[in-house]
């Protein structure tokens, strides 16, 4: 199982530091969702129906009428190797891993493919899975180009998969609306935008037949009676979505503003979390969580992904901790070059020592 980020009663346990006085930017998820109701009683009690409204606000809300839902886009993801012979698969590097690992377990062959010369590398491969904006590193790609891959994949029975997890709010870059055609498959997640990580519903956007070669794949009631209710609440609610999609663009440049003049300028990102990357991520992520900030840490390359801050005092927690004076230290050295990244990690090793630390592999 690959590590993703939240896993903050890990981080607790390690650095002895109570789960409550955490401020979790690890998961790149929408710190302020959509408020959800009281759940009425009869959809804990009844098995969830096809026909209660969810693929109609799903429908209005990706602008197609081609859709599946799923268990979160990660049952797509895991499901969809099952539905080619083993081929070629071209995979971004950085990228969220889970797209890699399931083409892999299902007997695929893995090609590392050039963010700035996919087009040179199109013609070996069978399918082409594209995060969009990427996740970590932010990078969009446009329409046109997208549209470009599928039809030179399509024309050999080629895939091209676009994962819009992060889309939300930017909407203008998004495939989701245009007319379905073979070889192209979008996945939409409620997940970020929402803040509803929780429920675990997605949805995938393709041609019907291969919906129905999914759908069989998935069986009954991929998605809770309860999950579904929230889900087409969400999907629904107009009002919040445009609200929410104007704040998150303005938290999301602040977030960037703050590291940035705090000596740590971003390298991308979007509208739900900043990508930094630095020799020194494993000692800025080190410091950060021994003061109670949890970040998403990557070692290759060495980075680290920042989520939103929930609210006005979370930020001022976050300022405060980039300007102690640990941290203003390691930036110094980082730029002058005094030390390497191995050094730096003994000298920094034994500070903010917490009065409880136990290693967790």
């Amino acid at each position: 199982m690959l590590e993703h980020g939240g896993r903050l009663r890990q981080a607790a346990n390690r650095y002895g530091i109570p789960l409550s006085n955490w401020l979790d930017l690890s998961t790149g998820i929408n710190p302020n969702g959509w408020p959800v109701p009281p759940v009425p009683a009869e959809y804990w009690q009844r098995l969830p129906e096809d026909d209660d409204g969810l693929l109609a606000a799903a429908q209005a809300y990706y602008q197609n009428p081609s859709l599946l839902a799923v268990a979160g886009s990660q049952a797509a993801i895991q499901t969809l190797p099952l539905l080619r012979q083993a081929c070629r698969v071209g995979v971004l590097h950085p990228a969220y891993a889970e797209h890699a690992e399931s083409w892999r377990k299902a007997g695929h062959q893995l090609v590392i493919v050039d963010a700035a010369n996919i087009t040179g590398q199109l013609d070996d491969l069978d399918v082409l899975i594209v995060i969009n904006p990427n996740n970590p590193t932010g990078q969009r790609w446009r329409r046109r180009q997208l549209l470009q891959w599928h039809a030179q994949l399509s024309v050999r029975g080629g895939w091209l998969i676009v994962d819009e997890a992060f889309m939300d709010g930017t909407s203008e870059h998004s495939l989701s609306p245009l007319p379905v055609r073979p070889g192209l498959i979008v996945l939409r997640s409620i997940g970020k935008f929402f803040g509803l990580a929780g429920i675990r519903c997605g949805f995938v956007i393709a041609e019907q037949e291969l919906l129905q070669y999914l759908a069989e794949q998935l069986g009954p009631w991929p998605i809770s009676h309860p999950g579904r209710y929230v889900a087409t609440q969400a999907l629904s609610d107009t009002d919040w979505q445009r609200h929410a999609a104007a704040a998150l663009k303005q938290q999301g440049q602040r977030l960037g503003n703050l590291l940035a003049d705090s000596g740590w300028p971003p390298q991308g990102g979007c509208d739900l979390f900043q990508w930094l990357k630095t020799d020194t991520a494993v000692i800025l992520h080190d410091l950060l969580a021994q003061q109670g900030i949890l970040t998403r840490l990557f070692t290759t390359p060495a980075s680290l992904r920042f989520g939103l801050p929930k609210d006005e005092l979370a930020w001022q927690r976050l300022t405060q901790a980039l300007a102690h004076p640990k941290i203003k230290q390691l930036l110094a050295q980082a730029k002058i070059g005094e030390l390497n990244s191995a050094q730096l990690k003994v000298i920094y090793a034994n500070e903010f020592t917490p009065s409880k630390k136990t290693v967790v592999d």
